[in-house]
């Protein structure tokens, strides 16, 4: 994310190639790597991932939907609406909103409010040009100085039951659910019927607890210094229970894999690690 996101230090089809060699059939993006500032460039890095035989999916932007400010939620909404604009140029037919940063002082009611209603007004661009929104029960923008306001379950399923349109969605991380100290399987059976995409990862802490977590995430950019991804498969993730439950209200969309900071290799297994489950519960997709 520094590299491609802060100093500049890898370009963007450095990181199509590399991703080229994996066992993958799309390529998510992230509305703030550097070179996506050029709107000129867009048609060719599309071009550059299918002439890789891939996709891009999905499009992860960060919006900051439940700061008190007016003035500063309605520019989050252009952006939004700008980057909307930028998943369909990529041919991307997702685009994940957030909430927003859980900053001091913020009640939950009125977080909510104000996350539901921003969302909400972004959809009707979205669904102009066939893109469809998905909440992520999400942890922390890499670049946040606050974790996210629905990180918790009952927060997140508040705000999802308050938007109801058909360019909606859940994009389902159940290792975040852990990091929020509650039960994946028990958020999923809350909004299974609204998943349309997920994050496969296995986080995991290197040192100390959950307890140690809390004290150290709000008031710092990013993610604290003890947090890691993992190896998808061998974290605490019980992921033939979670395939079951999205196989059984008939879920068929992406499935993006959080995985790689030890390198190619660690990616490479959690690839075959999730085809393998794939093949097991959706045999019909290749």
């Amino acid at each position: 994310m520094q590299a491609l996101c802060r100093s500049g230090s890898m370009k963007l089809t450095e990181w199509i190639s590399m991703a080229s060699t994996l066992d993958v059939s799309g390529l998510e993006w992230y509305a703030g790597f550097l070179e996506m500032e050029d709107e000129s460039q867009w048609p060719v890095l599309r071009q550059a991932v299918e002439e890789k035989g891939l996709v891009i999916p999905m499009l992860c932007c960060s919006p900051d939907f439940t700061h008190p400010d007016e003035g500063f939620r309605l520019r989050q909404m252009e952006k939004q609406r700008y980057w909307i604009t930028m998943a369909h140029a990529l041919g991307a037919s997702y685009c994940r909103v957030l909430s927003g940063q859980r900053r001091p002082g913020m009640e939950v009611a009125r977080g909510i409010d104000l996350a539901a209603t921003c969302i909400t007004d972004c959809l009707p661009h979205a669904r102009d040009l066939g893109v469809t929104l998905v909440l992520e029960n999400h942890y922390k923008d890499d670049f946040w100085e606050y974790p996210e306001f629905a990180q918790q379950m009952g927060v997140f399923c508040q705000l999802v039951d308050r938007i109801d349109h058909p360019n909606f969605g859940v994009n389902f991380d159940p290792s975040n659910t852990f990091l929020a100290g509650e039960d994946p399987l028990e958020l999923l059976d809350r909004v299974a019927h609204r998943v349309v995409s997920m994050h496969a990862s296995d986080r995991y802490l290197i040192s100390g607890t959950l307890e140690d977590l809390r004290k150290e995430e709000a008031g710092a950019p990013g993610y604290a210094k003890r947090l890691r991804h993992g190896e998808v498969g061998k974290g605490l993730n019980d992921y033939d229970a979670i395939f079951s439950k999205l196989q059984a209200v008939g879920f068929n969309g992406w499935i993006s894999i959080e995985d790689g900071v030890e390198g190619m290799e660690q990616l490479k297994r959690s690839v075959a690690f999730l085809r393998k489950k794939i093949a097991k519960y959706w045999p019909d997709i290749t």
